[in-house]
C-alpha cells in the first residue's frame, strides 16, 4: 500500500473521530454554531472517502483505453469536494437562519467548547500532515482535503470565540450569526478548491519556476541539436507532461539524434519528478529560429 493511500485512509479515520467529538459538543450545548461545525465534519468524512477512491484510481497504470494514465481522477475528486463543501455551507446557512428566528440559551457551553476544541486540535494537526505530505507527493486530492480541513480549523476557532462572547454577553443571537459567518467562509473555501482543480482539468501549464527549469535543461542538454521550439507542458495529478520539437542538423543520424533525446529525458526526469517527456525530432529546415536556443 502506497504512503499516499495510507494518508487517505488516515483522513477517513480522523474525520470520523472529529465528527463524533463535534456532534457530542453540539448535543451538549444545543449551539447552532457548533452544529454548523459538526455539519462541516460530515463533509470531511465524505470527501476523505472520495479522495481515497480517486487516489486508488489515479494510481492505476496506463491501459489501452487510458494511454496517458488515470492521473486526472484526483482532480475530479477535488471538484467533488468543492461541490460538497458548498452544499454543507448552504445547509449551515439554513440552520443559522432558523436559529436567528428563534434564538435559545446554550446549555453546558464551556464543556461543549472544550470537546469541540479537542476536535479542532486533531484537525489542525492532520491538515498540516495532509498539505505538507500532499505537496511532497504531488497529490491534488490530499492537498485539497488538507485545505478543506484548514478552513474547518479556522471556522472552528471563530465559532469558539463567537460562542464565548455569546456566553459572556448573554446575547443568544450571536450564536446563529456566527454559524452564518462560518457558512460564508466555507463557501469561499469550496470555490477555491474547485477553481484550482479546474486548472488541472483544463491542462494548465506547469508553474513558471518549473517551466524555467525545463527550458534551462533543454538548452544545456541538447548539445548537437540546433534548437527546440513549441514547448508545451501540463500537469495531471502527480504527473507532469512535457512535449517539444527538437531540430537537429540534417546530416545527423537517427542514432545520434536519439542519444540527444535520451540525454534530455534523463535530466528532465532527474529534476522534474514523475514526468512524461515526448520529443518530436525535426530536420534543420524545420527550424523556426525561435524558442529555446541550444547552448
Amino acid at each position: 500500500m502506497s504512503y499516499v493511500l495510507k494518508l487517505a485512509i488516515g483522513s477517513i479515520v480522523v474525520g470520523i473521530v472529529v465528527l463524533g467529538l463535534k456532534a457530542l459538543a453540539w448535543w451538549m450545548t444545543g449551539s447552532v454554531a457548533l452544529l454548523s461545525d459538526a455539519l462541516e465534519s460530515t463533509v470531511n468524512v465524505a470527501t476523505a472517502i472520495a479522495a481515497l477512491l480517486a487516489i486508488r484510481v489515479a494510481a492505476l497504470p496506463a491501459d489501452a483505453n487510458h494511454p496517458y494514465g488515470h492521473h486526472k481522477a484526483e482532480f475530479f475528486s477535488a471538484i467533488l469536494e468543492g461541490v460538497m463543501i458548498i452544499i454543507a455551507a448552504m445547509l449551515i446557512l439554513n440552520e443559522a437562519w432558523q436559529g436567528m428566528m428563534a434564538p435559545k440559551v446554550l446549555q453546558a457551553p464551556l464543556e461543549g467548547l472544550l470537546v469541540n476544541g479537542l476536535a479542532s486540535v486533531i484537525n489542525a494537526g492532520w491538515c498540516w500532515v495532509l498539505i505538507s505530505r500532499g505537496r511532497r507527493h504531488r497529490s491534488p486530492a490530499l492537498v485539497a482535503d488538507g485545505r478543506h480541513l484548514l478552513s474547518d480549523v479556522v471556522s472552528s476557532v471563530g465559532v469558539t470565540f463567537g460562542v464565548l462572547i455569546a456566553i459572556v454577553s448573554g446575547w443568544a443571537l450571536l450564536d446563529p450569526l456566527m454559524a452564518g459567518l462560518v457558512a460564508l467562509n466555507i463557501l469561499w473555501s469550496g470555490w477555491k478548491v474547485m477553481r484550482e482543480s479546474m486548472s488541472g482539468l483544463l491542462d494548465e501549464s506547469v508553474p513558471e519556476d518549473t517551466l524555467v527549469q525545463v527550458r534551462a535543461i533543454i538548452a544545456t542538454e541538447a548539445v548537437g541539436a540546433v534548437e527546440a521550439h513549441d514547448l508545451r507542458t501540463r500537469h495531471a495529478g502527480s504527473a507532469t507532461f512535457i512535449e517539444f520539437h527538437l531540430v537537429v542538423p540534417g546530416e545527423l543520424t537517427v542514432s545520434a539524434s536519439h542519444e540527444i533525446c535520451d540525454r534530455i529525458e534523463a535530466k528532465l526526469r532527474q529534476k522534474v519528478s514523475d514526468c512524461v517527456v515526448t520529443i518530436h525530432v525535426e530536420p534543420e529546415h524545420k527550424a523556426k529560429h525561435a524558442g529555446i536556443v541550444v547552448l
